[in-house]
C-alpha cells in the first residue's frame, strides 16, 4: 500500500451536506454512508479531525434577522453542531471506529471539552476526532474554526466538503462555460473574492501555510479520492 501523501487531515463538513436527500435535518442513510467513507480513510492510515457545521439545522447569521439577538443566535448554531457531531459519532461507534467529540464549549453530560493535549493524545492512539462548537465564540464560523483548529493540531491539509466539485471561475448554475480550477493560489481566492470559505478562515490558511482543499462530498467516493488524489477538487496553496 502505498504512503499517503498526508499524515494528519482535518475535514470540514458543511452541515447542510447532511441533509443529504431530505429537507431538513440529518439523511441517516447519507450519514451512515458518509461514516463507512471516513472508516474507509482511517483505515489508510490518515489521522483524521472534523469539523461539522450546523447549517441543516440553525445559522446564527440567519437566526438574527428573525430578531434573535446575535450572539444567542451563534450559541444555538454551536449546539447545532453538536448535534451533527454525535450523530456521526454515533455512526462511526457502529462501524466500530474509535472515535471522541470535543466541544469549545463545555457540555459535560455529552462529550469532552476540547483541549489541544487531549485532542493530540486521542489522535495518536488512533481515535478520530470531532470538533463541536465552533471556536466557542459568537461571530466566527465554523469554518474560522476548522481552519484555527488545522492550524493548532499541525494537519497537514485542512478539506472542506461542500455540495460542488471545487472552486470555479464564474458560477457554475449561471453558466455552463464555468472553468474548474484544479489548483488555485491564495493570492487569487482573497482578490477575486472567490466563495470558497470566509474570508477569516482562508486569510488564517494563507497566513500559516496551511493547504485547503474544496471537493464535492455527495458524490460517493469523493471522500478517499479527494485525500488520496489531487486530480479531484480544488487545491489552494
Amino acid at each position: 500500500m502505498p504512503t499517503p501523501k498526508y499524515k494528519r487531515v482535518l475535514l470540514k463538513i458543511s452541515g447542510e451536506a447532511l441533509i443529504g436527500k431530505k429537507e431538513h435535518g440529518i439523511d441517516d442513510k447519507f450519514i451512515s454512508s458518509l461514516a463507512q467513507e471516513i472508516t474507509d480513510l482511517k483505515n489508510e492510515g490518515i489521522e483524521l479531525i472534523i469539523v461539522i457545521g450546523g447549517g441543516n439545522f440553525f445559522r446564527g447569521s440567519n437566526l438574527e434577522f428573525l430578531g434573535i439577538q446575535r450572539v444567542t443566535a451563534d450559541h444555538m448554531g454551536m449546539l447545532a453542531t453538536v448535534i451533527n457531531s454525535l450523530a456521526l459519532q454515533s455512526s462511526l461507534e457502529e462501524l466500530n471506529t474509535q472515535c471522541r467529540v470535543m466541544s469549545s464549549i463545555a457540555i459535560d453530560a455529552v462529550c469532552e471539552k476540547y483541549i489541544k493535549r487531549k485532542a493530540e493524545r486521542h489522535l495518536e492512539k488512533g481515535r478520530i476526532i470531532i470538533l463541536a462548537g465552533g471556536t466557542g465564540n459568537p461571530f466566527f464560523t465554523t469554518d474560522s474554526a476548522a481552519s484555527l483548529r488545522a492550524i493548532e493540531l499541525d494537519a497537514d491539509l485542512l478539506a472542506k466538503a461542500t455540495k460542488v466539485d471545487g472552486i470555479y471561475d464564474k458560477d457554475p448554475k449561471i453558466n455552463k462555460k464555468a472553468k474548474l480550477f484544479s489548483k488555485i493560489s491564495f493570492q487569487d481566492v482573497i482578490t477575486k473574492k472567490l466563495a470558497v470559505m470566509d474570508a477569516t478562515a482562508v486569510v488564517m490558511c494563507f497566513e500559516n501555510h496551511m493547504p485547503l482543499k474544496v471537493f464535492n462530498i455527495l458524490k460517493k467516493g469523493n471522500l478517499k479520492k479527494a485525500i488520496l488524489n489531487d486530480k479531484i477538487g480544488t487545491k489552494i496553496v
